[in-house]
């Protein structure tokens, strides 16, 4: 995998991210009926944060913000930059599709708009990153850390460093974290991530020829039960067939998931009539729950719970007397 990381915020895959999300504010009267306008520029937007990371904000000044404008947010302890996600109409249904919308749900603030000094202080933070980064580099390396480095993020008050690893096994890293705030004078935060995660900051590009859709325009990584290796299985021994559907994070293929549709031969005839099929909403004991994927060959379902998102798989003989299809 490639090292070259991306500049998420500045680069030109956080331009595509940005497109597509103008786009869907410019049809907001084709989708839901009425203008930006008319819904309100809102109390409450979305914002795009380094490393892609996306999170809701109040707006309470009420500034007037478009899609792709630098602003200056809260943050636990101290403040950061970011870009201008969604607002108004759109950026309220993300938060209730997110289930973010209930009382008592606390979001920090946009403190204000970033001007000419604020873009000079991002600028050489951007300037300093691979600086920060070979530093970090060199701090693993002479503590012998088992851990590959992928990616460190310096807040915007350069109050805290955030690095980001990958690692099998747990490491103990105390002593590098003792290192590395000594020498920049700063909270350390380490950061595990999976390999998905690593390749959407990766500046790669996939097997297609184009860049990876995790770090282009995919607003969030999430597990993808539809491009499960156990579905194929009239060709799961295949070489050829594994690197199909394989990524470069060693995972199944994003895009997989929006073409399950095409694939009628993934139920398998061989489903037994009690087992629903996959997406079906099912009622159970525990609750509602949702068959997120069924494996032939284990016969087993795995099952999503809605009223918490845990997952629990069962095998086909229980099907019957555990849940009714709905």
């Amino acid at each position: 995998m490639s090292n070259v990381i991306c500049s998420c915020l500045l680069g030109d895959n956080a331009k595509v991210r940005l497109r597509l999300s103008q786009l869907l504010h410019s049809e907001i009267g084709e989708i839901y009926g009425q203008d930006q306008d008319e819904a309100g520029n809102g109390y409450t937007c979305e914002v795009e944060l380094q490393g892609c990371r996306r999170e809701f904000f109040n707006n309470p000044e009420g500034f007037f913000l478009s899609v792709g404008q630098q602003v200056i947010v809260a943050t636990d302890g101290g403040y950061d930059y970011g870009i201008v996600d969604s607002t108004g109409l759109i950026a309220m249904k993300k938060l209730k599709l997110k289930g973010l919308d209930k009382p008592g749900t606390e979001r920090l603030d946009i403190l204000r708009l970033a001007d000419e000094q604020d873009s000079l202080v991002i600028a050489e933070l951007q300037r300093r990153k691979e600086e920060i980064r070979e530093i970090c580099t060199t701090k693993v390396k002479k503590h012998d850390l088992d851990l590959k480095l992928v990616d460190v993020e310096l807040r915007m008050d350069q109050q805290k460093l955030s690095v980001y690893y990958t690692s099998a096994h747990r490491v103990d890293f105390r002593s590098l974290v003792r290192d590395l705030a000594g020498e920049f004078k700063a909270r350390i935060q380490m950061v595990q991530i999976t390999t998905r995660e690593e390749a959407r900051r990766a500046n790669s590009f996939g097997p297609c020829g184009c860049l990876l859709c995790c770090s282009s325009w995919l607003p969030k990584i999430h597990a993808n039960p539809f491009a499960d290796k156990s579905q194929y299985p009239d060709t799961s021994c295949s070489d050829t067939h594994a690197f199909n559907i394989t990524g470069i994070c060693n995972r199944p293929k994003c895009c997989l998931g929006y073409s399950k549709h095409d694939r009628p031969h993934v139920q398998g005839s061989g489903l037994p009539p009690s087992v629903p099929p996959v997406g079906s909403k099912v009622s159970t004991p525990s609750g509602e729950a949702v068959i997120e994927s069924v494996d032939m060959q284990k016969k087993l379902v795995l099952l999503r719970y809605i009223r918490n998102d845990q997952r629990r798989k069962i095998p086909f003989d229980k099907c019957p007397t555990l849940f009714v299809k709905k």
